[in-house]
């Protein structure tokens, strides 16, 4: 199922979810549905960020990719 289909389902479970409400199983469906959803936005915006640079005031260039980077690893270690 490409992503344009599951948006397509999410979106049909939501108004089902709203007329006449949902199984169990199309619950179950509907959550895995939308957590693989922001999991892919949240990928695009990193890929996304990883791609922009900064010019500070004094000259210097910060690449954000790489500054996420840093406030990743400094999370891992504490």
């Amino acid at each position: 199922m490409n992503i344009e289909e599951k948006i397509k389902r999410i979106n049909e479970l939501y108004h089902k979810s709203q007329e006449e409400g949902l199984t169990e199983e199309e619950q179950a469906e509907q959550a895995a549905l939308r957590a693989e959803y922001i999991a892919n936005i949240r990928a695009n915006l990193r890929g996304q960020l990883d791609n922009i640079s900064i010019k500070e005031q004094d000259g210097s260039i910060r690449n954000l990719g790489e500054m996420r980077a840093k406030r990743m690893e400094k999370y891992t270690t504490e």
